[in-house]
């Protein structure tokens, strides 16, 4: 009795489990927006993105998802249309390695449509370092130099950025069934950050000397670049010039397709394609006798 009993409650969970759990294969291209690149969305000095990530679905329409994410964003100014920004001649790159948990709405339920139009919403932590290349070609990581006085006491002010912070994804996308047991999606997801230097730059320039004896030559180097520009007279700026815009926080997005697959089978899930109406959607099965 106590095993018909067990049976009894726990079966239809495990029925449900194995109607409800994906795997998610992502891959596509990462960007980003800021200082040194003005554009809201571009596939301009993009790079590859991959990630995979664990999905279930709560209803038809409703998902819990979490995801582990592996991305490279960079730009530089030499590819700015300003003049007075390609002078700059600044330039950054950084991987962005990202877990989120998120809540997916799906328009139309896909055991009874092809395509469905979704959206989703959540929270991830992200770890980030940016870097460029000196004059002689060799990496530098930018956030232990101050680069505009972060942590420097003749500015307060400038507090050092975190390299690991909190973001907040949001987008959307189209999915397609493709099979029984295997989706595809192409989707656009955007980060909302809570700071302005994922490129190391946000503000004003300090001023050199100050840089200097604090962080040393290579960091006054960094900080700005103009003199490397073929031909250019320039000298570094005066402190409290404009450096960047601290007015708008980086972003940075995801753009590419995505796979669902079916981690268990459950051949009630969905109905043979004779069952389905012109439609897409479900007809009532005939009698048998």
């Amino acid at each position: 009795m106590k095993k018909f009993l067990l049976v009894a409650i726990f079966a239809p969970a495990f029925s449900m489990v194995h109607a409800q759990w994906h795997l998610n294969l992502f891959g596509g291209f990462a960007n980003y927006f800021g200082d040194l690149q003005s554009k809201a969305y571009t596939t301009q000095q993009a790079h590859g993105a991959f990630g995979a990530g664990i999905q279930y679905d709560l209803t038809g329409h409703f998902s819990l998802l979490s995801n582990l994410s592996y991305g490279q964003v960079g730009a530089a100014d030499k590819y700015n249309m300003q003049a007075d920004l390609k002078a700059r001649n600044l330039s950054f790159q950084t991987s962005i390695v990202e877990l989120n948990v998120l809540a997916e709405y799906n328009l139309l339920d896909l055991s009874t449509h092809r395509f469905t139009p979704y959206v989703f919403a959540g929270i991830a932590v992200y770890h980030f370092n940016p870097y460029a290349f000196d004059s002689l070609g060799q990496r530098v990581f930018l956030q232990p130099l101050s680069t505009e006085g972060e942590g420097l006491p003749q500015y307060p002010d400038r507090h050092p950025y975190a390299l690991t912070q909190m973001a907040v994804p949001m987008g959307g996308g189209i999915k397609w069934r493709v099979s029984e047991h295997v989706v595809l999606a192409y989707e656009i997801g955007l980060r909302k950050l809570f700071t302005d230097y994922l490129d190391d730059v946000s503000t004003r320039y300090v001023d050199q000397t100050t840089l200097f004896n604090a962080r040393g030559a290579q960091a006054v180097q960094m900080a700005y670049r103009g003199g490397e520009v073929k031909g250019s007279t320039s000298t570094y700026p005066a402190d409290g010039t404009i450096r960047g815009n601290p007015g708008h926080k980086d972003w940075y997005y995801f753009s590419g397709i995505r796979a669902s697959i079916d981690l268990f089978t459950n051949s009630n899930r969905f109905m043979s394609s004779s069952h389905r109406g012109r439609n897409g959607s479900l007809d009532c099965p005939k009698k048998v006798y």
